[in-house]
């Protein structure tokens, strides 16, 4: 499953739901029940492998972790990249090179950045340079740019959010990623200021899929939302079994 294949599920009149995972199980598990795409969740691959979130974990390690999950599917996947691990955006666009040849489509690659444990966001110019490099590479990728003004509540959320919209798609990006806004005014401004398709996250105030398909939104995701519940569920069965050792049912 290609990036021509990935890139027609955002145009759809309907929201591309996106299955978020962190290894091969929770993968084929996604794809059995039905997901279209996947998009692997950087958080919830770093605290397998025992890492904080905040490109705390190599690069050589999200490399083996995602071509086991694009081994074990015939669905597109799409890789949380965080900032691109590297400032250099040639660097940047080396390691792109590899998660293309294990058949990678698409990647998330963000203006911020956890900075001793707080998210920051940077100057437009970082990631305008790593999306041209990335293109340069002459490869189609699918370049989700994620934009962290809602994030790290910038002062002007809206101005600056359209401000990078359209800085990144002159840039080459082919998507547009703005986790947690949720206003109906803000997402109207948003989709009305660029042609490139946009990914919202799932919150709890979020509008229904069916409102947002209607609002023009293209794509949903849901990050390591399942992942964590799951992780809570797991500790919950520990602490049982150590004061009670029956298996669950």
């Amino acid at each position: 499953m290609g990036y021509t294949t990935f890139k027609k599920l955002h145009e759809q009149p309907q929201v591309l739901i996106l299955g978020n995972v962190w290894d091969a199980q929770s993968a084929k598990l996604a794809e059995d029940a039905g997901f279209k795409a996947l998009g692997t969740s950087s958080h919830a691959i770093a605290n397998l492998l025992g890492y904080a979130d905040g490109e705390r974990i190599s690069v050589d390690e999200i490399l083996f972790m995602v071509e086991r999950i694009v081994k074990a599917v015939d669905i597109p996947v799409s890789v949380d990249f965080e900032a691109g691990y590297s400032d250099d955006p040639v660097e940047v666009a080396n390691s792109v090179k590899r998660l293309l040849e294990i058949g990678v489509v698409g990647i998330n690659l963000e203006d911020g950045k956890v900075v001793n444990g707080t998210r920051k966001l940077s100057e437009i110019t970082v990631l305008e340079k790593k999306i041209q490099a990335i293109k340069a590479i002459g490869k189609p990728i699918f370049i989700n740019a994620r934009i962290d003004t809602y994030t790290t509540k910038h002062e002007k959320l809206l101005e600056e959010s359209i401000k990078r919209s359209n800085a990144y798609e002159k840039a080459g990006a082919d998507g547009l990623f703005i986790p947690l806004v949720e206003a109906k005014s803000d997402i109207a401004s948003l989709v009305n200021t660029t042609k490139l398709p946009i990914n919202l996250f799932l919150t709890p105030n979020l509008a229904p899929v069916q409102q947002l398909a209607e609002w023009g939104i293209k794509r949903l995701s849901h990050g390591a939302k399942i992942y964590e519940w799951l992780v809570n569920q797991n500790k919950k069965v520990f602490n049982d079994f150590l004061n009670s050792p029956i298996l669950p049912k």
